[in-house]
């Protein structure tokens, strides 16, 4: 398909809807409506890229030919998704394409693609290894799952969205390795803030140790992302902690599924739990550090 072929809406514009939505705006495809569960939010950015704010999904679904769902967890998923009632996605599903790139369980993109199907629809996941910036730059990168047929289809916005698009496989299993990615990012954020803590008690200078880091078994894209926000206490959200501990969940359910034990991720999710409690959900994945410095909430 072509660039103006497609009719593009989008449900869940925060952050990162948000940012794709100006994206594919910028670069020329048409888009036509906008819903947010924060209505605000949809009213704001359709009144700057002059699109129709929508009041339910269903309106979204209605005046789209491909729409694209970036929304918070497995129960908002399900929320746009309802089999029941009018104003979910699923009232004008037939010959609609879905690209969601929400991170959720594997198994709720099966549950996705079974309700769209049975429609005359199609869907795909289109997991982001990426943040806010590029989401508005065109750079992010898309771990793809579904059919080759939907995925082939589906092409040319997710190239305008990213510089990176990998086909992993069938429905499912690029939430998984999205899962396996986010796991792994989650647990060396809170090495690294342990590191940089344990340094900071030791009077180690943290412009020294990160330097030091970045040039040994020690590097890591999380030390190139957070090592300074740690350092600075500059917790601007780009991730949440709360979705660190969302993602880190899905991960260890996985791991629960065939019966693995991952000590690490586990001891992590708590960690992420703690900044829950504490009321720094919000806060970037990086104030993770706040419980390791001494001086800072790990006093």
């Amino acid at each position: 398909m072509q660039q103006n072929d497609f009719q593009i809406g989008f449900v869940g514009v925060g952050r990162m809807g948000a940012n794709m939505a100006r994206r594919l705006k910028e670069v020329g495809f048409h888009l036509t409506s906008v819903f947010d569960i924060h209505h605000p939010a949809a009213r704001a950015l359709a009144a700057e890229l002059h699109l129709e704010t929508a009041q339910t999904p269903a309106e979204v679904a209605k005046a789209s030919s491909l729409i694209i769902t970036v929304v918070s967890d497995d129960l908002a998923m399900r929320s746009i998704f309802a089999e029941h009632g009018g104003t979910s996605l699923l009232a004008h599903a037939q010959d609609r394409l879905f690209i969601n790139c929400a991170t959720l369980s594997p198994g709720l993109h099966h549950e996705i693609e079974r309700l769209v199907t049975a429609r005359g629809g199609t869907s795909l996941e289109a997991c982001m290894a990426s943040s806010i910036t590029q989401a508005r730059q065109g750079t992010l990168y898309l771990m793809c799952g579904g059919t080759p047929d939907v995925f082939a289809k589906a092409r040319p916005v997710l190239d305008a969205l990213s510089t990176t698009v990998r086909y992993i496989g069938p429905t499912g299993e690029a939430a998984t390795v999205k899962a396996l990615v986010n796991m792994v990012m989650n647990c060396n954020t809170a090495a690294l803030a342990e590191g940089l803590g344990l340094g900071a008690a030791l009077g180690v200078d943290l412009t020294l140790l990160r330097e030091v880091f970045s040039q040994t078994g020690a590097a890591s894209r999380v030390l190139e992302t957070d090592g300074e926000d740690m350092q600075q206490r500059a917790h601007d959200c780009y991730f949440s902690a709360a979705h660190a501990a969302k993602d880190s969940v899905i991960a260890l359910d996985l791991a629960k599924n065939v019966g693995l034990s991952l000590p690490v991720a586990q001891a992590t999710l708590g960690q992420y739990r703690r900044l829950i409690e504490l009321g720094k959900g919000d806060l970037d994945k990086s104030a993770v550090a706040e419980l390791t410095f001494k001086d800072r909430l790990g006093s």
